[in-house]
């Protein structure tokens, strides 16, 4: 037959580009390049996209389900494993209730179709309210903020990045990262193009990061202040007024009285930012023509999280920015109907049995954990679901989680690899190769920086193993107490979604026929692509159950656009966002008042002395999971310990000495790496290492362990409003080995 050529979306990280993937009679991938027909990515490709063929082939991926058999993990039929899940889990709740049973979802399932459409079916299944998430240790200050000033934790504004004339960037590596919770192929060419346009790009960041050197300006600021900064910034658009009025927002006043013990000249100790330069950014963002402010992992996973994601978006608003072009935009994902409207925004609907922190978006921090797991009484987590997760690397203080999964009578994980967490499983259910997966970006498209939509079928049969979206179905159905046919809860989603949509008024289907509906349905494939061809009927650009005859559907995005579909620059849509109890933005949420006064409490302490921890992004990595590919454990992908040349001449350590980095929580030691792109007083250790526990098996990632920034950061300490850990700002100690 000779070689074949298939396309698909990478999912390896949220930019979203499109591949051109080259495949051998045995269906191994032999040539990954860009999809150059992609509108969205025109071609790019990073690094770790171009390793997919790897990944799909890596001879550690699990192809079959093991079980825990004393201390080894044994391959069993998928019947067995699925068995032993549905034992193992009726065991816990019938002995301790269904608060036992707890469900951690990790960052790879967020880049997929499956994971957004079932796993809330498996939570609700097992009627817990012990949900835990990779969010709060990443963007949950952001669905916060949001969900309090927009009444929508999911409308998140994006920079419209193709259009701005001056985008300011505090916490954000873009150049490393490929972007996040901005989905945008080729950050660095947008960047580039932003500059060619005679915009600016500035960045804020303690390290002269790869985007840092390429943009105009680069103001270094100590790790943990970002929020005086801010506040400095709004501080200086009221005093200097040049702060719009908002007519559809309510709270002008009242943010600034909140701000007025922040000027610039306050804060500048703090946050090492000179006051001059601080008001001149400030004037910068207000006289440019299109502008937008944009905050990422460094300004959520500090000690004040939630309200920098805040005052990113006030100072979006307040320059007359936010859901205007060139600005900060609400994306119009094709999947979500535009009908749809959510009760206002509340947190702590219910708290956490050991230190009593509030929910937030139906989960709890996955700081407390292990508190949970633990300690003893009544609702004690005894039984574990982790899906496409490894927080046994990735949480704070993940020694102490580590520890407290070796005492859980039964945990299951939905996982390729045997990791640094599953290894703690009875049960792990391996699901098939990339290649083998339909893709499309449930979460993603809905953070894109144009409106976007791309479908992917699998380029390779499953040759009888269950599929992704079948795994986890039949964990649901486990969780329910039954094992019945998994397309009978796909039907029962698709039935009870099409009867809400017809009785919504503001529905584009209102008073039509569920039943009809539903039959026309039928010929999408699968289960799981019948839901999504009715989520893309049903959005803003589908075809309304062929009420709009040139409308989406599945089967024109996947017949007429198999590069995936432009749907056009983003376009303001405030009012169609909106909905909180007053239907206006709210730039002073009372629910966030109360946080300032910690704010405030904490620049009257004055500034930090010692040094801070903070994490470090690198081009070739995503969190734990690549670290298996030996494509992508080279060159500067190294796991070493950045710090400042003074720092390292006080310590007298060079490049390539020990160095021991110990905190409240724990010690590490690692290499020295001096460099001027870090502050004086900041250490940086980069984020997923650690593979040196015994029972995984991921030879390569062993054999490039590094080290576990996590086992320093500290679980007690967190973003309040959010529960998001505090990863960056760490105080640590430094020592040298030898």
């Amino acid at each position: 037959m000779g070689d074949r050529t298939a396309y698909r979306t990478c999912p390896l990280c949220e930019a979203m580009c499109g591949l051109e993937l080259t495949l051998d009679d045995s269906d191994r991938v032999t040539r990954v390049r860009g999809d150059v027909h992609d509108p969205f990515s025109k071609g790019f490709i990073c690094p770790k996209g171009a390793t997919l063929g790897s990944l799909d082939g890596d001879p550690d991926r699990l192809a079959e389900p093991l079980v825990r058999k004393g201390d080894e993990h044994v391959t069993a039929s998928w019947d067995e494993a699925f068995e032993s899940v549905r034992a193992g889990i009726a065991q816990v709740i019938e002995r301790y209730g269904r608060d036992a049973v707890a469900v951690y979802v990790g960052n790879p399932t967020a880049h997929s179709i499956a994971g957004p459409l079932y796993v809330g079916a498996i939570v609700k299944a097992l009627g817990t309210r012990n949900l835990y998430t990779a969010s709060t240790a990443d963007q949950m200050p952001k669905h916060v903020s949001c969900g309090h000033m927009f009444g929508d934790p999911l409308a998140i504004p994006v920079p419209d990045l193709d259009r701005t004339d001056h985008l300011l960037m505090l916490g954000a590596n873009p150049l490393e990262s490929n972007g996040s919770v901005c989905s945008a192929p080729d950050f660095p060419g947008r960047l580039k193009a932003i500059q060619a346009r005679g915009g600016k790009v500035t960045v804020v960041d303690p390290r002269r990061t790869r985007t840092a050197a390429l943009a105009d300006e680069h103001v270094f600021i100590r790790p943990g202040t970002d929020a005086y900064f801010l506040a400095a910034m709004i501080h200086t658009l009221f005093a200097e007024d040049l702060a719009i009025d908002l007519p559809d927002a309510n709270g002008r006043d009242e943010l600034r009285a909140l701000v007025a013990d922040f000027a610039p000249e306050r804060v500048a100790d703090v946050t090492g930012v000179p006051a001059a330069e601080i008001r001149r950014t400030a004037r910068e963002l207000a006289a440019a023509p299109r502008a937008a402010v944009y905050g990422r992992m460094g300004t959520t996973t500090q000690a004040f999280g939630t309200l920098n994601s805040w005052f990113v978006d006030v100072l979006n608003a307040l320059t007359g920015n936010l859901d205007r072009p060139g600005g900060a935009m609400f994306p119009k994902a094709a999947h979500v109907p535009a009908y749809r409207r959510r009760k206002p925004f509340t947190t702590g609907r219910w708290h956490s049995r050991v230190q009593e922190l509030p929910e937030v978006n139906g989960e709890f921090p996955v700081a407390t954990l292990a508190d949970e797991i633990e300690t003893p009484g009544d609702g004690r987590i005894r039984a574990l679901i982790t899906i496409g997760g490894n927080p046994a690397l990735s949480a704070p203080n993940s020694a102490r989680l580590d520890a407290a999964f070796a005492g859980l009578e039964f945990m299951a994980s939905v996982d390729p690899y045997l990791n640094e967490t599953t290894r703690h499983a009875n049960v792990v259910l391996p699901p098939p190769r990339p290649v083998q997966t339909p893709h499309y970006d449930v979460s993603l498209n809905a953070l894109a920086v144009r409106n976007y939509a791309r479908f992917s079928p699998p380029a390779v049969p499953l040759d009888g193993r269950p599929s992704e979206a079948q795994i986890l179905a039949r964990l649901a159905l486990l969780a329910s107490g039954t094992d019945g046919d998994v397309a009978a809860l796909d039907d029962m989603i698709i039935a009870s979604t099409l009867a809400k949509a017809a009785a919504h008024e503001g529905s584009p289907v209102h008073g039509r026929d569920p039943g009809e509906m539903r039959a026309m349905l039928a010929g999408s494939g699968t289960p799981t692509e019948q839901r999504l061809d009715m989520m893309l009927r049903l959005g803003p650009y589908g075809d309304a159950f062929g009420t709009v005859p040139e409308g989406l559907t599945l089967d024109r995005l996947r017949t007429d656009h198999p590069h995936g579909i432009d749907l056009g620059a983003l376009e303001p849509r405030l009012d169609e966002v909106v909905c909180t109890a007053s239907g206006r933005v709210e730039l002073c949420p009372a629910a966030l008042v109360p946080d300032v006064d910690r704010l405030r409490a904490a620049l009257a302490a004055g500034p930090r002395t010692g040094t801070v921890l903070i994490g470090r992004r690198h081009l070739r990595s995503n969190n734990s999971w690549l670290h298996n590919l030996p494509e992508l454990v080279r060159g500067s992908n190294t796991c070493t310990l950045h710090l400042h040349p003074d720092d390292a001449a006080r310590l007298g350590v060079a490049a390539g000495d020990g160095v021991r980095v110990t905190s409240r929580a724990g010690s590490v030691e690692a290499v020295a790496e001096p460099t001027d792109t870090i502050m004086p007083g900041v250490v940086s250790l980069p984020h997923g290492w650690g593979h040196d526990r015994p029972g995984t098996r991921t030879d390569v990632a062993r054999r490039h362990a590094g080290v576990n920034v996590n086992v320093v950061t500290d679980e007690r300490e967190i973003d309040p409003p959010s529960g998001t850990a505090v990863l960056n700002g760490v105080p640590v100690t430094l020592e040298r080995v030898g």
